[in-house]
């Protein structure tokens, strides 16, 4: 979701005044700028923090999103503990005071996400209390707002610890928006727009309509063009319409519309409300899978968690971009929201860039996994939590799969039969076009399993770790597809191909004993399962990207991805792009700087979709190794194929050389289909430069970049075992967000404008301010020339 630019229907202390607009009818306001801060509670005598009248010129000035564990320091003793990172919690308080000086209209204020326990209030009256940290809710202030100075106060308290398994911040760490509307109005999420074939449903809420008010329901292309057009009364109106031959949303193609609902009253406009959604139909099938518009697609899945390493869980929407661009260049079509609702942004970025979405809803029920987890709450609040996250995502395209729940305990109980099906109902009842799963790890289980009836009840029956117990290591889904050939089965949640943070031939220096050589395995032979099996919609592996928290110190996060936190791809992504694209893939591992370690073997793999792939060391030939999945069987006779017979000798997924070490160049030649493709790994000299990349050089005001900081010899090459300590610094329009390595065993600060390299490697975040300008990043190494690119936030 783009910010919109602020108007002037509200003068907030530094930013302009002005008329109020007379050409639109609502105003979606960013509410993000210029709140006050303070971490730690505070007394309420004699005058509180919520009271327009107190004095918070002593707190810190800031924008919003903002997450104030991020900015602390790692400490084995935090009580999170390594489910959280060892970050620190606690409670905090945010101020903003604000002029409206519209008259007669309604307003509200929306928090996309506030993590966690969180109480509002306008000039001391409160406004309400939400426990869960990843829903979005809104209050209404009319009957509180008044002409000249009003204040928002917020308490967001964190300090029931641990209540996450992973990392998940502190504070408004998503935005906040002030919606100002008419009297006549479209409600909050009171659209509700379906497709099916070329026709559209639209269903709307329109709070206090008056008599012989219309609805006008338009039908608005990516071009401007309105297509389609309908007038109904506007008292809750379901309105049908059809276009001709509409352009359909998929992954490869991600074209949206959009819904104009418009109210009138006397033919003037008093309402406008804009909801972009995408023409397609889905199906689910207990022998073809999934199909979008009749074409049966695999799902390519990731799991990702919503933290983004330096910057914590108040990440910009470019970084979400930039991650996302990484992950469709892997293959992969399709995201689990593990284990919660995502931030509207990251939704809007998915129908853009094309993603299939399962998006889930919680990680307890009734039965906690930690102390203070979403138990506490589940009861009172399940309910109101699930239905606002329908009503909030349900238009999205890229949605097209519910989940309940990730590895609820309740799953073995009798009592959590009846919990999902309340659920399930909610689901049904709001959303009837989306199925619903949840992640199940227990699924032939030897103590508690996953009651049958628990099972029976879903949609779409999601497995964790499939093959996790005893001869499913081998047969994965098979023996439940035999015995329950009705259920529908998803791969919720698999391992994926592990990467060592470090590559290691041992201890021992004269024995090598490689780390790397066997992480593939599983997930290899999954995939091939998952790929021939068309019953199996598909799989999501985790993980996509590195995430902070689920840790042992000295570990302050999980290296499961196969990106790192700096969004660099790491060997184990090339597997999977061989696998889920068409496009010729070759990638070897691991480096080649061995010194030492002359003339003993050492294993290099290709990860590849080549059918034959020749190795060479400095030139020297050193054998070629074949490969085909699927492989083909006969075609139209005994002892004919279509394609060119392949002579494989692995029935691998990667290919393995052992290669007596010697520096210089290691080189693959690959050849598919009749193309050729060719990739190098070179033994790297000393450090001679600073490499730096931005994946931007040009930005917005308020927005952010990153900066990607390479150690290279003098031929270019990265370093893969350069560690120099790095200083960065930041002058001009901008300040410096975040600085990280990838090193999950790396407890310096992340606010901390330092960092060791990592294998070569690290990274910082630059954000804009409201000022354009340029933005000068500067990285220095003792002995190496000082590098600084420079970003112009326009």
């Amino acid at each position: 979701m783009k910010k919109l630019a602020l108007l002037a229907l509200m003068a907030i202390p530094g930013a302009a005044s002005a008329q109020p607009a007379t050409t639109q009818p609502r105003q979606h306001l960013s509410f993000d700028h210029d709140w006050r801060f303070h971490l730690g509670d505070t007394a309420a005598a004699p005058i509180g923090p919520v009271s327009a009248a107190y004095d918070d010129r002593s707190w810190r000035p800031l924008d919003l999103p903002h997450d104030w564990s991020i900015e602390g320091a790692f400490d084995k003793d935090a009580p999170t503990g390594g489910g959280g990172g060892y970050l620190p919690t606690g409670i905090g308080w945010y101020r903003k005071s604000f002029t409206l000086p519209r008259k007669g209209a309604l307003v509200s204020i929306q928090f996309d996400g506030v993590y966690m326990n969180s109480d509002v209030w306008i000039n001391g009256h409160h406004l309400g209390h939400r426990p869960y940290g990843y829903i979005t809710f809104a209050y209404d202030l009319t009957p509180y707002i008044k002409r000249g100075a009003n204040t928002i106060a917020v308490r967001v308290d964190n300090s029931l610890q641990p209540n996450s398994r992973w990392y998940s911040g502190s504070g408004i760490y998503r935005h906040v928006w002030l919606d100002i509307r008419p009297k006549e109005h479209i409600a909050q999420w009171g659209t509700y727009v379906t497709t099916h074939g070329n026709d559209v449903t639209i269903q709307t809420q329109v709070d206090n309509p008056a008599p012989g008010d219309s609805l006008v329901a338009q039908i608005v292309d990516a071009g401007g063009k309105v297509v389609a057009t309908d007038a109904a009364p506007a008292q809750n109106a379901k309105q049908h319409l059809s276009v001709d031959a509409p352009l359909r949303w998929s992954p490869d193609h991600p074209y949206l519309y959009k819904a104009a609902l418009l109210i009138k009253s006397h033919g003037k406009i008093v309402d406008k409300y804009d909801t972009p959604f995408g023409f397609r139909d889905i199906a689910y099938s207990d022998t073809s899978g999934f199909s979008l518009d009749g074409k049966r697609i695999k799902m390519n899945g990731v799991c990702l968690h919503g933290d983004a390493g330096c910057v914590g869980a108040a990440v910009p929407e470019r970084i979400w971009r930039e991650r996302l661009a990484v992950l469709k260049k892997m293959g992969c079509n399709a995201i689990r929201t593990s284990h919660n609702p995502p931030a509207p942004e990251f939704l809007d970025l998915c129908d853009e860039m094309g993603f299939l979405v399962m998006d889930e809803a919680f990680d307890a029920w009734e039965s906690g996994k930690v102390k203070n987890d979403y138990h506490l709450y589940f009861d009172e609040w399940s309910q109101r939590d699930v239905t606002d996250q329908i009503h909030r995502d349900r238009n999205h395209p890229s949605i097209v799969l519910w989940s309940a729940g990730n590895e609820i305990p309740d799953q073995t109980s009798d009592k959590g039969v009846e919990l999902l099906k309340a659920l399930l109902k909610t689901f049904h009842d709001e959303d009837p076009t989306r199925p619903v799963t949840t992640a199940n790890d227990d699924i032939a289980a030897d103590v508690h399993s996953t009651r049958m009836a628990f099972l029976d009840a879903e949609d779409v029956v999601g497995y964790n770790y499939v093959d996790r117990w005893h001869e499913r290591r081998e047969l994965y889904y098979a023996p439940d597809h035999y015995d329950h050939p009705q259920w529908k089965m998803i791969g919720t949640e698999s391992g994926s191909v592990r990467t060592p943070d470090v590559y290691s031939l041992g201890n021992d220096p004269q024995k090598p004993e490689p780390n790397y050589i066997s992480g593939m395995i599983n997930a290899e032979q999954l995939w091939k399962f998952v790929a021939v099996h068309d019953y199996v919609i598909g799989d999501f592996m985790w993980t996509g990207i590195d995430y902070l928290g689920e840790a042992r110190w000295p570990g302050k996060g999980s290296s499961s991805g196969v990106i790192d936190m700096t969004n660099l791809p790491k060997d184990g992504y090339y597997f999977y792009q061989s696998q889920w694209t068409d496009k010729p893939v070759l990638h070897l591992l691991p480096h080649w700087n061995w010194a030492g370690r002359e003339g003993q073997s050492i294993p290099v793999i290709a990860y590849t979709n080549c059918d034959t792939v020749e190795l060479y060391l400095n030139d020297k030939y050193l054998g070629t190794k074949y490969r085909e999945f699927p492989r083909q069987g006969n075609s139209g006779a005994w002892n004919k194929y279509a394609r060119p017979y392949v002579a494989i000798t692995t029935a691998d997924l990667h290919l393995s050389w052992d290669v007596p070490y010697e520096p210089g160049t290691i080189k693959a030649v690959g050849r598919r289909n009749g193309e050729t493709i060719t990739t190098e790994i070179h033994t790297a000299g000393a450090p001679a430069a600073l490499k730096i990349i931005a994946d931007t050089t040009v930005i917005s005001t308020d927005d952010a970049a990153t900066v990607h900081v390479d150690i290279v010899d003098k031929d270019g090459n990265v370093i893969p075992t350069a560690d120099n300590p790095l200083t960065f610094s930041v002058t001009g329009a901008g300040r410096l967000a975040g600085v990280d390595n990838g090193n999950q065993r790396d407890d310096d600060a992340f606010s901390l404008p330092r960092r060791h390299a990592f294998k070569g490697h690290a990274y910082a975040v630059v954000r804009s301010g409201r000022t354009p300008g340029p933005i000068h990043l500067t990285v220095t190494a003792d002995g190496l020339p000082a590098a600084t690119i420079t970003i112009d936030a326009r």
